[in-house]
């Protein structure tokens, strides 16, 4: 067994090899871990891998689609990034050449420009089975997200206004997302996942000050102010920019309603965002760092 292909002792499922692009991030990883458990062979696709994958060299995706019968697809920086269209083609033609069977793309809710990605694959990988999981925000965005220093410093800050989202846990994305690599039926070929309640900012920073005993407050600011604040943190302008667009588009309550995409794909409820925030306390991801 080498570092990007893991396996267990358990009884296979049956399903051949799964590259898992991203494998080594928040769904990712989580992806890899129920594919091994049920005993799939996995290829973690990451840039230090022994095949490596890395979405910004297009020269090695063949290597690493090379003998799959499955993959995870999940595009960095973001499936609405310019340059995701061209990305997903070249991956699909990719995986087209190389026999891939099934396809699972991670998606964006209400995001037309991650529309236009989704079909951009459709379209190249015509021998393969797409599902596109469309997700919500992460709630683990908060614990292992660009959000934890906020959380740690006892202030979220971000481009949201008042507007509720209805937050998916990583870990029923990732139990979704398995299932359907694995061939089972998850509701459909586009699935749109959120958690059970649409919470606020406001909400969400006193469901965490409620399980870590903290002081937690949401401080909103409008795009403008969020792109100025990336750019003092050092990011690029037009990375800034680019990330201050698109979370005031998805933050504008159009995204609010839930669904019941968990329940139809896995027959159970989805966490709530109450039980994850008491887990993350448990587990020490909120703990002051010295």
């Amino acid at each position: 067994m080498t570092e990007e292909t893991r396996n267990t002792t358990q009884e296979s499922t049956g399903t051949g090899l799964v590259l898992v692009t991203s494998g080594t991030g928040k769904t990712g990883r989580r992806v890899v871990e129920r594919l091994t458990a049920r005993g799939v062979p996995v290829r973690v696709g990451s840039r230090g891998s022994e095949i490596p994958f890395d979405w910004s060299d297009e020269s090695g995706w063949e290597a690493a689609l090379s003998g799959a019968e499955a993959a995870y697809v999940a595009y960095v920086p973001d499936l609405g990034a310019p340059g995701a269209p061209a990305a997903m083609t070249a991956f699909g033609e990719a995986a087209q050449r190389c026999g891939v069977r099934r396809l699972v793309l991670l998606s964006g809710r209400g995001e037309p420009d991650a529309a236009v990605a989704e079909e951009a694959l459709r379209a190249a990988a015509r021998g393969a089975e797409l599902t596109v999981v469309r997700s919500a925000f992460f709630t683990q965005n908060f614990s292992e997200g660009a959000m934890l220093d906020g959380v740690l410093g006892g202030e979220l800050v971000f481009p949201a206004a008042d507007t509720a989202e209805p937050f998916v846990d990583a870990d029923d994305l990732a139990d979704v997302a398995a299932a359907a690599l694995c061939g089972e039926a998850v509701g459909g070929p586009v699935v749109e996942l959120t958690g059970p309640r649409a919470l606020t900012f406001t909400e969400v920073a006193e469901e965490i000050a409620a399980a870590t005993g903290r002081e937690v407050r949401y401080v909103a600011l409008t795009g403008a102010e969020y792109e100025e604040m990336l750019v003092g943190f050092g990011a690029p302008r037009e990375e800034a920019a680019f990330l201050a667009g698109l979370f005031t588009s998805l933050l504008d309550g159009h995204n609010a309603a839930v669904t019941d995409g968990v329940k139809r794909a896995l027959g159970r409820d989805p966490k709530s965002f109450t039980e994850y925030a008491a887990e993350a306390a448990r587990e020490g991801f909120w703990s002051v760092r010295p």
